[in-house]
């Protein structure tokens, strides 16, 4: 009988789908892979996502999929205006689900091993008495978990470096602005929780303890100054004298996936097959409805940005409401900017966007899959956080990565056109815009090897299969 393990992903594109690529290097490992999915009725608000599961469904046909029964009432997962309510109803949908998971868990036949998202963290109650490792994925990076885990473990252990909560200092990671060291819910580190929320985030703070491993989505070469932190002084930051459990660093798990034939590959591959080597200026704002959208004004400022910046130009835009697009955007601007400029409505396949030879910078939210769909494709990016570790991701691709560069004013909620603009030509036309090519280059290099033989997450992924297998003869003995 084959060895089964099972991933309990989270219930958004950007943890779905690095857990995802974490499926098919389990099967090339020779192990059986069961994924467990919280039923995808919650997720009807949510195009993106459901779609983005039902392909993994249907093509991944090595994997087994078992969709949980749906729970009475479950509460909404929607984005209205706030990232902390459909995150803290995520955890409540979590705990009311684990009875089901539980039973999935024990039906398994050859159960080795179950690995669970972050976001779904609290499932670890139904593997319970199950007598099997349990692992923890995070699917963000290691700069990210080790200011996560500060701020979780005690909000005011930080230094603050500047008056006025200018700056703070992480193990870790660069100093940054205090409203960047968010939590998973998108609080503030300087902004006092209420009750429930904090006793929520202290329970997140003691299942982590529990797991047998964290499976990190990141690669050393790229992440040196975080992993160190976690490996020595934050292995003992969590609360109550509880030790941090071992990280493994597995990544880049990123979608390979490529269109099979010239029919299915998007218009948007097709516009770029006509464009000169590392010309296109490539904009999208993440997966997530309703969070990368900009209002009018915004939308009208990065429209003038890329007009006058003479470049050329593949603009992701979703509209804030019923109105025509170009009823949003400068007079004249699709007829200025027609056969240099495309925009397109909703989604298009990013990672092949990124790895086209026509591709030549990424104006990216710095969510954590996307700056490694950039750095895996050798792109440079402007970064233009929106929410929770975005704001972590901007400081590390910019100050510790080199990988890219700040567009200025996200914070105050207005990039202007001159700052679009500036920071266009700056990537596309300067040296610095250069060296910034070949630093990340030098990373896309280095994610290349991490999976080769002697690589550093060929080898933390040996160590985690190594001691899964001790683990599980250990308890069946």
């Amino acid at each position: 009988m084959k060895k089964t393990v099972v991933l309990y992903p989270g219930l958004f594109v950007g943890h779905f789908t690095p857990m995802m690529e974490l499926a098919d290097v389990f099967t090339e490992h020779g192990y059986d892979v069961a994924v467990a999915l919280i039923n995808l009725s919650v997720r009807e608000d949510d195009a993106a996502f459901t779609a983005v599961a039902r392909r993994a469904m249907s093509s991944k046909t090595s994997v087994s999929f078992h969709v949980l029964p749906r729970i009475p009432r479950p509460p909404s997962l929607a984005f209205r205006g706030n990232i902390t309510e459909p995150l803290i109803n995520n955890f409540d949908l979590v705990r009311r689900s684990n009875a089901h998971l539980h039973d999935f868990l024990s039906s398994v036949q050859g159960l080795h091993a179950v690995v669970i998202d972050t976001s779904c963290d609290l499932a670890i109650e139904a593997t319970r008495m199950l007598g099997v490792p349990v692992y923890h994925f995070y699917p963000a990076d290691a700069g990210a978990l080790a200011v996560d885990l500060q701020v979780r473990s005690h909000r005011a252990g930080y230094k603050t470096l500047g008056g006025d909560g200018t700056l703070v200092e992480f193990l870790g990671v660069p100093p940054m602005p205090a409203s960047h060291a968010t939590d998973i819910f998108g609080q503030p580190a300087d902004q006092k929780l209420d009750k429930d929320l904090e006793a929520l985030m202290a329970e997140r703070a003691r299942a982590t303890a529990d797991f047998a491993g964290i499976l990190i989505n990141t690669f050393v070469s790229l992440e040196e100054r975080a992993l160190g932190a976690l490996h020595d002084d934050l292995r003992r930051s969590l609360p109550d004298g509880m030790v941090l459990p071992p990280v493994y660093t597995v990544g880049p798990l990123v979608d390979k996936a490529v269109a099979v034939d010239e029919s299915s590959r998007h218009e948007c591959l097709v516009w770029l097959d006509g464009q000169p080597d590392r010309s296109v200026v490539f904009l999208c704002f993440g997966s997530i409805a309703g969070i990368g959208d900009h209002p009018e004004q915004q939308l009208r400022e990065i429209a003038a940005g890329l007009d006058k910046s003479g470049h050329r130009f593949l603009w992701v835009v979703r509209a804030p409401n019923t109105q025509p697009l170009d009823a949003l955007l400068p007079e004249g601007f699709s007829a200025r900017t027609r056969g240099r400029g495309l925009v397109v409505n909703n989604w298009v396949p990013q990672p092949e966007v990124l790895r086209h030879r026509a591709t030549g910078a990424f104006v990216t939210h710095c969510g954590w899959n996307s700056v490694l769909e950039g750095i895996t494709a050798g792109v440079p990016m402007l970064c233009w956080p929106m929410y929770a570790e975005q704001r972590i991701n901007s400081v590390l691709v910019v100050e510790d990565m080199s990988a890219g560069v700040e567009m200025e004013g996200w914070l105050e909620g207005l990039v202007a056109a001159d700052e679009v603009e500036a920071k266009v030509r700056l990537v596309m036309e300067s040296e610095h815009g250069r060296k910034l090519r070949e630093r990340v280059e030098a990373y896309k290099h280095g994610a290349a090897m991490a999976w080769k033989d002697g690589g550093s997450s060929r080898a933390a992924f040996a160590r985690v299969l190594s001691e899964m297998d001790a683990a599980f003869d250990k308890s069946v003995a």
